[in-house]
């Protein structure tokens, strides 16, 4: 099993979800998150006043799946959330080494 960690743009959430629904995926995790990478933040304009936005707006998402369909999960993340511009995201991928369904008490793949 796996945990993919995607950071985002806001606005490709949908075409994200989407694209891993088709993908098969039942369920994922969503955060609202800030930071910086390369893009290094930008300046805006407030009031006459300019001002240095350091941490960007970004969505965090977090998917569990069975080992046998990462890549082509991690393909339709990459394809969904692409703009072609700095600042796309990162899609990280760790090992899972139990799941466990509290309602049920599944475990494994079949709690995912």
């Amino acid at each position: 099993m796996k945990l993919i960690v995607a950071i985002i743009k806001p606005f490709k959430v949908d075409d994200v979800r989407t694209a891993l629904s088709e993908a098969g995926v039942s369920g994922m995790t969503m955060t609202e998150v800030k930071g910086f990478g390369r893009q290094k933040g930008h300046s805006e304009l407030y009031r006459g006043a300019e001002y240095v936005v350091d941490f960007l707006p970004k969505i965090k998402l977090e998917i569990a799946i069975d080992s046998a369909v990462l890549d082509q999960v991690v393909e339709a993340i990459v394809n969904a959330a692409s703009t072609g511009k700095v600042g796309d995201g990162k899609v990280f991928v760790y090992d899972i080494e139990q799941v466990v369904r509290i309602r049920t008490g599944e475990s494994g793949v079949d709690a995912i």
